[in-house]
């Protein structure tokens, strides 16, 4: 919104159209939403405190998120230049490490990430690339401005809730597409086959890509099973292949072992290969990173790749940036304080109550404090953490990030969100058209994720023009009025 209840410029035409269905229709549509997602089978699953697992169903907003293409043109450059130098970062870490001796990324920084793979020092990955799909976070703060939050480069998740929200959205808002034309999204299947294929390493026109899952019980397992079958593509689990003599890596069929290209895995790094990582893992294949090394199998993510997906390596991004590309970034970072400096750390124990603190490697909004909704004691004990371990925490301003209209009982009310899109990188590179917005939907909370009651949006990227007659009538309906009022 644009404050005082305004829609944003661009939005008019869109707030007229659900100002015409009226409150109760509005929320009959969310009702029917709410329906179709529980009869598509559109879950998640939550971790409870007693060791349980809650299957429920994927909360989603009715009302679209808007966004002017020629403002995402940009976001979109910024995004595959961001990843672009983080490639670069990483493959650097894992040979030369130019950037440490060039002074520009501390080596005290490295030598305590967590994410930092020695196993995986001298591979050269199919095209030079470690993260292959990578979803970073964006906010918008109260002046307009958008920054990056973080970037997952890990296994991100999200993207099947994307592609579904779009679904849904065209299910019980059929008449909004009539109006408007958001970009699709439902291309983004393709383009990730067509981004694992891209690093086979045989040529063959139909490469064997498989999706590696941990298994039904994992809380992302809908996206793997969504994924593995829009791509046409095998989902397996650990037990499901097995490497070679050759060092190639097969997968377990009725017709005997079928070799395999390319392995889209949704394991962590140290589940995957028990020879490599962690012995006591049964989830991974005992063998694998032996055949990755050989360039016998493609894998990604590639093993290694989340020592950039780190909270304190994100606070160096503008000057990896420029390290690496000459450039300055597109889309700036949140401004942050790296605690392991002496001057950041004084100033975010003396402004704690100010300040979001978040350490470095944990994800889904756990283990941060946000220091002007909590108490004294807990402000108490997260300034020792901070000054124990300096290095694992960063510090923000509290932002005051954007909000949409979200339907609550009956009403629109303002909430809180951030957005996710994804970015695909192989021999070329893409971005989605929008992305996963993620919205707070608890009153006043800045926490999207929904392990914590977040929920979701359909996120529409709107080309120049569209939209045009029912803004044009909204204009002239706001014109009516006023001429009514005096």
């Amino acid at each position: 919104m644009q404050g005082a209840g305004r829609p944003r410029i661009g939005c008019e035409g869109l707030a007229a159209d659900l100002d015409a269905l009226g409150a109760e229709e509005l929320a009959a549509r969310q009702q029917a939403a709410d329906t179709s997602i529980k009869e598509m089978g559109i879950t998640f699953t939550v971790y409870s405190e007693e060791g349980g697992m809650i299957d429920r169903a994927w909360p989603f907003d009715v009302i679209p998120r808007v966004i002017p293409e020629p403002q995402w043109r940009r976001v979109e450059a910024g995004l595959k230049q961001r990843v672009q130098a983080l490639n670069l970062f990483i493959d650097d870490l894992y040979h030369d490490q130019r950037i440490v001796k060039d002074k520009v990324f501390p080596a005290s920084v490295l030598e305590k990430s967590v994410n930092f793979r020695p196993q995986c020092v001298g591979v050269d990955p199919p095209l030079g690339i470690w993260a292959h799909i990578c979803g970073s976070d964006l906010v918008r703060d109260r002046d307009g401005t958008l920054y990056v939050l973080e970037d997952n480069l890990r296994v991100p998740s999200g993207v099947s809730y994307m592609l579904e929200n779009r679904l849904v959205t065209k299910r019980v808002l059929p008449e909004l597409f009539e109006h408007y034309a958001p970009l699709p999204v439902d291309d983004y299947p393709s383009q990730l086959f067509d981004t694992l294929a891209a690093l086979s390493p045989r040529p063959a026109e139909y490469p064997e890509v498989v999706v590696l899952t941990p298994g039904i019980y994992n809380s992302a397992y809908f996206e793997h099973s969504y994924l593995a079958q829009q791509m046409g593509a095998e989902l397996v689990e650990g037990r499901d292949l097995f490497v070679g003599d050759d060092d190639c890596c097969y997968m377990r069929t009725v017709d005997g072992p079928a070799r395999v290209d390319v392995i889209y895995r949704r394991i962590d790094d140290v589940f995957l290969d028990p020879e490599a990582f962690n012995a006591d893992s049964i989830l991974g294949v005992p063998g694998l990173l032996r055949a990755w090394k050989a360039g016998n199998v493609a894998l990604a993510n590639a093993p290694g790749a989340g020592v950039a997906d780190d909270k304190v390596v994100y606070a160096f991004v503008p000057e990896i940036i420029k390290y690496y590309l000459d450039q300055d970034p597109i889309i700036p970072n949140v401004p942050t304080y790296r605690c392991m400096e002496p001057q950041a750390l004084d100033y975010v124990v003396e402004h704690i109550a100010e300040l979001v603190v978040k350490p470095a490697n944990e994800s889904g909004g756990y283990g941060m404090i946000v220091g002007p909704a909590a108490t004294q004691a807990e402000r108490n004990k997260f300034v020792q953490l901070v000054q124990k371990d300096p290095r694992n925490y960063i510090a923000q301003p509290t932002l005051g990030i954007s909000t949409v209209p979200t339907v609550i009982k009956h009403a629109l009310e303002p909430r809180h969100v951030d957005l996710r899109p994804f970015i695909l990188s192989a021999d070329r590179q893409s971005v989605t058209m929008g992305g996963l917005t993620r919205v707070a939907l608890r009153k006043g909370s800045l926490v999207v994720n929904s392990s914590q009651g977040g929920g979701s949006k359909d996120t529409w990227i709107i080309p120049e023009g569209a939209g045009e007659q029912s803004q044009a009538e909204a204009q002239a309906q706001t014109q009516t009025q006023s001429q009514s009022q005096a």
